[in-house]
C-alpha cells in the first residue's frame, strides 16, 4: 500500500535527504586515489550522526556498513574494504539517513581521477536517464511511464538496464511501495497522485543487463565484468510535479561543477 505524505510529512523527508546529500557533498573532496571505503565509510558515519540522524542502512537486513560503496564493475551493495581507490575507478556511493523518523536515501556515482571516456558517458547517460525519469513521475502517469523512459534512453545508448533491482517508495520506511522499475511499459503499473515520495535510482551498465551476486550475500556485479553506473534521488509529488528532496550541488560545489540539472525541479530554496 502506497503512504500518501503531507507537506509536513515532505518536509521533515526532505531534511532528511540533505543530511544524505551533504553526506555525498562532503565525500566527494575525499574520494580520491589511494582513499580506500573504509575510511570514507567512517568519515560518512560520523558526519551523518554530528547533524543529528543515524546511518540509515548500518544494520538494516543485517549490512555491516553506513555506506553501500560499489567501484567499477560492482552495481549495487558493494562492502566497504581496506582496498585503496585507483586512478581510473568509478565508485558508485549509496547513503542513507534516519531522523524524524524519516529516511533520505539517494546515490552517486563518483570518478576517481582520470576516467576513460566511455566510462565517463555511461555516467552521463544514466545521470541523464534519471532526470528523464523523475520528469515522468508526475500525477496521472504510472510507474511504467517513469521505467520506460530510463530504459529507452539508455537502450539507446547501447547500455544494459539492469531488472533484479529498483526504486522503491520512500518514507518512514526504507523500502515501501510502490517498485520503481527503471523499465517497463508506458501506462502500466500504479498511477502516481499527490503526495506520492519515491527513490527513483538507475542502475545501468555498460554491456549486458545481466549481474551475479558475491558469496557476501551483498556484493552485486555485472556478469560481464564490465562498469556499471548508479545515480539516485528522492522525489515527491507536489503540486502535480516531481520535487527533488534530494541535491547534487553540494557534490559539484565540492567538484567545482557548474549545472542547471536540477532547475525544473526544485520549487524549495536548499537549506545553506
Amino acid at each position: 500500500m502506497v503512504k500518501i505524505k503531507s507537506a509536513e510529512e515532505i518536509e521533515l523527508m526532505r531534511e532528511s535527504a540533505l543530511i544524505v546529500s551533504k553526506t555525498l557533498g562532503m565525500l566527494a573532496s575525499e574520494i580520491k586515489p589511494g582513499v580506500n571505503a573504509l575510511y570514507l565509510d567512517k568519515l560518512a558515519e560520523t558526519f551523518i550522526r554530528d547533524h543529528g540522524a543515524s546511518p540509515g542502512f548500518l544494520g538494516m537486513y543485517d549490512f555491516p556498513n553506513t555506506l553501500n560503496m560499489s567501484p567499477n564493475a560492482q552495481v549495487v551493495h558493494g562492502i566497504p574494504n581496506g582496498e585503496p581507490l585507483k586512478d581510473g575507478d568509478i565508485i558508485s556511493v549509496d547513503c542513507g539517513a534516519l531522523k524524524n523518523g524519516f529516511y533520505g536515501d539517494h546515490a552517486y556515482t563518483f570518478e576517481v581521477g582520470e576516467v576513460a571516456p566511455e566510462v565517463k558517458q555511461l555516467l552521463k547517460v544514466t545521470k541523464e536517464s534519471l532526470y528523464i525519469g523523475i520528469r515522468e513521475f508526475k500525477v496521472g502517469n504510472r510507474v511504467g511511464d517513469v521505467g520506460f523512459a530510463i530504459q529507452n534512453y539508455c537502450e539507446s545508448h547501447g547500455y544494459g538496464v539492469v531488472r533484479e533491482l529498483v526504486g522503491h517508495g520512500l518514507g518512514k520506511k526504507l523500502h515501501e511501495s510502490p517498485e520503481m522499475p527503471n523499465y517497463g511499459k508506458r501506462g502500466r503499473g500504479k498511477k502516481f497522485v499527490e503526495g506520492m515520495t519515491v527513490a527513483i535510482e538507475p542502475m545501468i551498465n555498460m554491456g549486458t543487463k545481466n549481474i551475479k551476486q558475491l558469496k557476501d550475500g551483498w556484493t552485486i556485479l555485472t556478469a560481464d565484468g564490465k562498469p556499471s553506473a548508479h545515480f539516485e534521488h528522492n522525489v515527491a509529488i507536489v503540486n502535480g510535479k516531481p520535487e527533488l528532496l534530494s541535491t547534487f550541488q553540494y557534490i559539484y560545489d565540492a567538484l567545482g561543477i557548474v549545472s542547471d540539472e536540477e532547475l525544473e525541479f526544485r520549487q524549495a530554496k536548499l537549506q545553506s
